[in-house]
């Protein structure tokens, strides 16, 4: 069933938005367990018929309770720190089924890595490389690797979540590759096991991923030739979803297909695909209470309770989120900002957005925040980060508590 209107009235699943606000308060995460089951069933149809892994991205939303979900269906994680590690094993998450991305690993970070046996790490730098050696060595283990290759492919997505391009804190030169991969194997500790590329997030064309497949099928057949023989290619994340109405992503089953058409020579390869926001997305609502309306000049203002500590995107990305009212009305649209209560004029979660002009006390609904919008909450004017709840039919679980103002100081020393 997922999110939509029944009668005028915003549903998420079997339950009324209203009467989850009214019963838990706002503002609130609601996710759809539905939603999310379907959007890995996809991945899990689309990549089928070969021999895949999917590894969720943990950054997109760690809860436990979404990751346990997906767990559950068969999800592997993408991680790329020691906590998210933690989270994915907890979950349920097999070790087996766990990638490391990430440029700054610790080396405390590596050795709980090691220790927990997961598949491989995605190296990053040379300096990495040798860390990781080290530390396997004195583990007495062989640490299973892959090295990010920075294939400098234009994903034609926004500058901050653009990650396979030259000039990019991410991955290794596509020039160097090679030599990194003959240095790697000459290591006693090491164990090359795969070849990563990850170009970037809400890519909305398959045609990137293509580019990137036909320049890492040349490293791959340049491995060959050195007698390196990998196992894994790890196509990284970043599948577009739908944010506004003229977007039109593509499939998990387009993504397969771009992709194969140029590995499906490898009859031997494992491919992993590494999908977060096109998994969480759209799961997930979060509702605000309307508290006030103002004009100045000649800018008309909604001010809700939603702010950018609960939603960063739209001033970090100047990301679009559609905004409905929980409640269908009949009121014209007119043209506002609608802004959060932080003390920033950065706060906002839409500008000249066409809106009807609610009263005091309606509430709103932004869609699409499944991903990065709690896993990128804070703290920020000692607000309180808000309660999450996942709805299963008619069936309410409550998978973060909301803040209470205790929570504000319970770590700090006095």
């Amino acid at each position: 069933m997922g999110i939509k209107y029944v009668n005028n009235e915003l549903y998420v699943e079997g339950l009324a938005v209203s009467k989850l606000a009214k019963k838990y308060g706002t503002p609130i995460y609601i996710y759809s367990k539905n939603t999310l089951e379907s959007n890995f069933h996809a991945y899990k149809k689309g990549f089928g018929d070969i021999d895949s892994i999917i590894c969720y991205a943990a950054k997109a939303n760690p809860n436990q309770n979404i990751m346990t979900i997906l767990a559950k269906l068969g999800s592997g994680a993408d991680i790329v720190s020691g906590g998210e590690l933690y989270r994915s094993l907890l979950a349920g998450i097999k070790p087996d089924k766990i990638v490391y991305s990430g440029v700054g690993k610790t080396a405390e970070e590596i050795e709980y890595a090691l220790k927990s046996n997961i598949l491989m790490f995605n190296v990053e730098s040379f300096e990495e490389l040798e860390q990781i050696n080290l530390i396997a060595k004195r583990l007495h283990k062989k640490a299973r690797i892959s090295f990010r290759v920075n294939p400098d492919v234009d994903p034609h997505t926004h500058k901050h979540i653009t990650t396979g391009k030259h000039g990019s804190k991410f991955g290794i030169r596509y020039e160097d590759a090679l030599g990194m991969y003959i240095a790697a194997s000459k290591m006693k500790n090491i164990k090359i096991v795969g070849v990563d590329s990850h170009i970037g997030s809400q890519i909305l064309e398959v045609s990137p991923f293509k580019q990137a497949a036909l320049k890492l099928s040349k490293l791959i057949d340049n491995l060959e030739k050195a007698k390196i023989f990998i196992k894994y290619i790890d196509i990284g994340g970043g599948l577009g979803i739908k944010y506004q109405k003229s977007e039109v992503p593509p499939s998990p089953e387009d993504l397969k297909k771009a992709v194969m058409s140029v590995y499906s020579k490898y009859k031997d390869k494992t491919i992993i695909v590494e999908p977060g926001r096109s998994i969480v997305a759209n799961a997930g609502i979060m509702v605000g209470k309307i508290l006030y309306r103002k004009v100045s000049g000649d800018k008309k203002f909604i001010i809700v309770d939603i702010g950018m500590n609960d939603l960063i995107r739209p001033t970090l990305y100047d990301a679009y989120h559609n905004i409905i009212p929980v409640r269908k009305t009949s009121k014209k649209p007119v043209i506002v900002d609608i802004v959060g209560p932080i003390c920033e004029t950065g706060d906002f979660i839409a500008k000249d957005r066409k809106f009807p002009m609610l009263f005091r006390g309606e509430l709103i609904a932004v869609e699409c925040i499944g991903a990065y919008g709690s896993a990128m909450a804070s703290q920020y004017n000692s607000r309180l980060r808000a309660q999450g709840i996942v709805i299963d039919g008619k069936k309410v679980t409550g998978i973060r508590k909301r803040e209470e103002l205790k929570d504000l100081i319970a770590k700090e020393i006095n």
